[in-house]
């Protein structure tokens, strides 16, 4: 990992396996990009809540897609803080003992405030968040009109309080296992998306639309 660019402060940094992590904002970007879902934790009249939710980047700010009526998000106008994270997981590693089983991952946390976003910029973060899921199908469809816009939160929230770690590499046995007669390697995690499948309602001359096609040729982010 390149440890170069240490972490933003001490609440940021990775404490346990360290050697895992990295700070640098390419790599913090680079996993961004290649994500789907993020998960927004938040505390809520005292408790912990963690929802999944849709986000999009531009530069160094992150963009979160919400609901006015999502209880998570209401009366935020001076701001929330907040606890971003996404993983993509890319193999399965299976040690001989239990205890080394494991996984290769990429994974982003993100901590900071978020403000809404406003005016122009919402539109900002509502393209990069149709755009980061399917890039160019923000110009194929029919923009947000005024109500739909009143009826939508998003949230703006720089990406500066970050830390990724990321876990690359085939099982750690110890020596003594090492002779067992149990197999160990990896299992990539791949995917793919399937033909896309035509609205009931559509019209037999609309065809698939570009971008939506290119989804065809791309892999898709496997979750945790």
């Amino acid at each position: 990992m390149d440890s170069a660019t240490g972490p933003p402060s001490e609440f940021s940094r990775v404490r346990r396996l360290p050697a895992r992590a990295s700070y640098d904002k390419a790599t913090i970007h680079g996993i961004l990009d290649a994500a789907m879902i993020g998960h927004v934790g938040v505390v809520r009249q005292g408790r912990p809540v963690v929802i999944p939710m849709l986000f999009g980047r531009v530069g160094d700010e992150l963009y979160l897609h919400g609901s006015v009526a999502s209880q998570l998000l209401r009366g935020i106008s001076d701001g929330l803080d907040l606890c971003f994270t996404t993983t993509l997981i890319d193999e399965l590693v299976f040690a001989r003992s239990a205890f080394h089983h494991s996984m290769n991952y990429r994974s982003v946390v993100i901590v900071g405030r978020a403000t809404p976003a406003e005016g122009d910029d919402k539109s900002v973060g509502l393209r990069a968040i149709v755009d980061h899921i399917t890039p160019g199908r923000w110009d194929e469809a029919r923009p947000p009109n005024p109500g739909e816009l009143r009826q939508t939160t998003v949230l703006r929230m720089a990406i500066e309080e970050a830390s990724a770690k990321i876990r690359v590499g085939g099982p750690a046995d110890d020596v003594e296992d090492l002779a067992l007669p149990i197999w160990a390697g990896q299992v990539p995690v791949t995917g793919h998306f399937a033909p896309p499948l035509d609205a009931a309602d559509l019209p037999t001359a609309v065809g698939v639309s570009a971008a939506v096609a290119k989804l065809g040729r791309r892999r898709p982010p496997a979750h945790a």
